[in-house]
């Protein structure tokens, strides 16, 4: 190799190598611009909005680094043409860094969107046992959330299917071939779209609300949570009954809270024809108003039925909620069996049976004689 070559040499590559300067030099000042820029909009927004709304405060500090990386990379796609790279690449990685701005985008409108339904929710408890409008706002914040994560997903999933131009391409075809593809995707998407709309019907309506007393497909239990598409019901015995959420609204169930969390329970007994009813009566309010759990509503015993050997008994009794109507339930149940028990014996339920003795002996020595006969 002679001295001019590699000069030549050595000259392509120094200068190669200033526009590979260059190139670090303008990614790295655009990705300080961008930072420098998203910390004086915060710093505006923070003196703009110190006095007067807290909510702006609050969204830049939750949105905090999706908003730095919205910066930057809308500072990067400015100097973008300014770098010395091939036009295929420059064009990929201006694909690749629209998609993350729109992930980021998408990223932040959850954080807000989250951020601020739960710190709504986080005012209501439903410990309380006077807790109606508290479920009901908890419902319709929760219920409404999850509509406001599947529109920013679907949002989100759409814009960036858009960026690419075959996806754009099958769009156009489906919208200007819109009859038979148009059934065909309202067919495909109807169990969630169904699903999506009855969860804004429950939550405008609401049939059922958190903490509701339900009896669904026979199993009773509360409403423990409300998604998008299903609802979780908590039966008694601890287990989950998963049920989606257009059952509530196609088909009947029992609601035991709809209007308040008061309830009226009945407690059954079966007792004896000779049992003294005035004074079993008076026993059964006696323990019910004794009881802590009664809501000093309603107490009340009736004779329901009867029978070839027994007379049944119900008593009526309410409580606030459910969970202290069934404690009620069996307290009274016990003591007014451990009442019977020992003041009156002879009311509890007993078999009655009769028979007669027929015939009598050759001799006539009676019917105890040799020669007895039974029926």
């Amino acid at each position: 190799m002679t001295f001019e070559e590699l000069l030549s040499e050595t000259r392509t590559f120094l200068f190669r190598l200033d526009y590979f300067f260059v190139d670090v030099v303008l990614v790295v000042g655009a990705i300080l611009v961008g930072l420098l820029i998203n910390w004086s909009l915060r710093a505006v927004i923070r003196r703009l909005f110190s006095d007067r709304s807290h909510i702006a405060r609050v969204t830049m500090r939750q949105a905090i680094i999706p908003m730095r990386l919205m910066a930057v990379f809308l500072s990067l796609m400015v100097v973008l043409p300014l770098v010395s790279l091939p036009s295929s690449w420059l064009a990929t990685i201006r694909h690749v860094m629209g998609i993350i701005l729109i992930l980021t985008l998408g990223w932040a409108s959850y954080i807000v969107a989250n951020h601020f339904t739960t710190r709504a929710m986080t005012r209501y408890h439903t410990d309380d046992e006077e807790n109606l409008t508290a479920r009901k706002t908890l419902t319709q914040l929760r219920v409404l959330r999850q509509v406001m994560f599947f529109v920013i997903f679907m949002f989100t999933a759409g814009g960036i299917l858009l960026t690419f131009p075959g996806v754009r391409e099958i769009g156009t075809g489906l919208f200007a071939s819109a009859g038979v593809a148009g059934l065909v995707l309202g067919i495909a998407a109807r169990p969630v779209l169904s699903n999506v709309f009855a969860g804004i019907q429950i939550a405008l309506t609401q049939p059922i609300r958190i903490n509701d007393v339900v009896i669904v497909e026979g199993e009773w239990g509360w409403i423990e949570e409300i998604t998008a598409t299903y609802v979780v019901i908590r039966i008694w015995d601890w287990r989950r009954l998963v049920v989606p959420l257009t059952y509530f609204i196609e088909h009947p169930f029992e609601n035991w809270t709809r209007d308040s969390t008061n309830v009226i329970g009945a407690v059954m007994w079966r007792v004896d024809y000779t049992a003294p009813i005035d004074d079993i009566r008076a026993k059964v309010k006696e323990f019910v108003q004794e009881s802590d759990y009664w809501d000093g509503q309603v107490v009340n015993l009736q004779v329901v039925d009867s029978a070839s050997d027994v007379v049944e008994l119900r008593g009526l009794m309410s409580a606030r909620t459910s969970p202290r109507l069934w404690e009620l339930r069996c307290e009274v149940r016990e003591k007014l069996l451990t009442w019977l028990q020992g003041a009156h014996p002879h009311a509890l339920p007993r078999t009655r049976a009769s028979f007669e003795i027929k015939g009598e002996t050759p001799s006539g020595q009676g019917p105890l004689g040799k020669g007895l006969a039974v029926e």
